[in-house]
């Protein structure tokens, strides 16, 4: 019997036939980045295997899902998932997983290098250098050992962060909405860490309750002249209410990696702000998380051809454990 496996990622069809080595009866279809809702969901009907989009372009919506009658699982190649609608997805029976942790080294890397970009200048003072000029600080910088820095969102990139940080020596807290137990890092509700954090940097995934949970409201519970950090989803931070922040001066800075609609408008008002530090949703891209991702959407695939559980279930269906 063949299997049908259909590719959302812009992955090479040889390298997602390769996942499956050795192994006969595959059949891969792959889905190129222009393609419609309407060609997405012809491709997906009757697959028995599909690898969403790391790209979050593609979505697999309820409607989607009504077609796929012999889905055994549905893995996306990235953390975030919101892209899939992974409560409809249990309903039929679908497993819906993700690749927990496949970037959680290069996004830490991203995020200790943002913020001292953000309390140095490093940035600003590039731009202007390459300009020809010379300039001069507005003010002094920040150390990392003299910053308190709370981390909104505790899972694997979160904790990776705390420990480089904890190397550099800066006070870190955290908060999530779960406690985990024995960690070394103290917890704090949000409203407590946004109040005594210097630097706020993001790492949660984008739910429901995450969701617009960076407001006009728990922006101004952050100290005055203090920075934002976002490596994780864009909607996650109301970008109008943030933009307000930056422009008041009660952020003193911000760095983005993500935006409420990517790519970012080029009219954003993000764009002309000397204080805040951009880049093009590329926190999580390293040579090595490459490959760890492609290890992880292979292995989790095979699993399941070969009749076990898969792993980093999200929805609860057919998980292993």
């Amino acid at each position: 019997m063949t299997v049908k496996v259909v590719c959302l990622s812009p992955w090479p069809e040889d390298t997602v036939k390769g996942f499956f080595s050795g192994r006969n009866g595959i059949a891969v279809t792959t889905v190129p980045t222009t393609a419609t809702q309407k060609e997405v969901m012809a491709a997906l009907r009757d697959a028995d295997l599909v690898i969403g989009d790391k790209t979050h372009r593609h979505v697999i919506d309820a409607e989607a899902l009504s077609v796929m009658r012999s889905c055994r699982l549905i893995h996306q190649p990235a953390v975030g998932f919101d892209t899939i609608d992974h409560k409809a997805a249990g309903a039929l029976g679908i497993p819906v997983a993700n690749s927990a942790g496949f970037n959680s080294e290069a996004v830490a890397d991203w995020t200790v290098m943002a913020i001292i970009s953000l309390v140095r200048s490093a940035a600003r003072a590039d731009r202007i250098m390459h300009s020809s000029g010379w300039p001069k600080p507005a003010g002094a910088g920040r150390e990392l050992n003299s910053l308190r820095v709370g981390i909104i969102g505790f899972g694997n990139a979160g904790r990776r962060v705390a420990q480089r940080l904890a190397g550099f020596g800066s006070s870190v807290r955290f908060t999530d909405v779960i406690e985990p137990p024995a960690v070394d890092v103290p917890f704090l509700t949000l409203d407590q860490l946004l109040r005594s954090s210097d630097v706020v940097t993001i790492h949660t995934a984008l739910t429901a309750d995450t969701r617009g949970l960076m407001d006009r409201d728990r922006i101004s519970l952050m100290p005055r002249g203090s920075w934002l950090v976002n490596a994780s989803r864009g909607p996650v931070i109301v970008e109008a209410d943030l933009v307000e922040a930056l422009q008041s001066g009660h952020l003193a800075g911000a760095a983005l990696d993500v935006f409420d609609s990517e790519p970012l408008a080029d009219d954003s008002p993000l764009r002309t702000m000397e204080n805040v530090f951009l880049s093009p949703h590329v926190a999580g891209l390293s040579v090595e998380a490459e490959h760890r991702l492609l290890e992880m959407t292979a292995a989790n695939l095979v699993r399941v051809l070969n009749g076990e559980p898969p792993l980093n279930v999200v929805n609860g269906i057919g998980q292993s454990g």
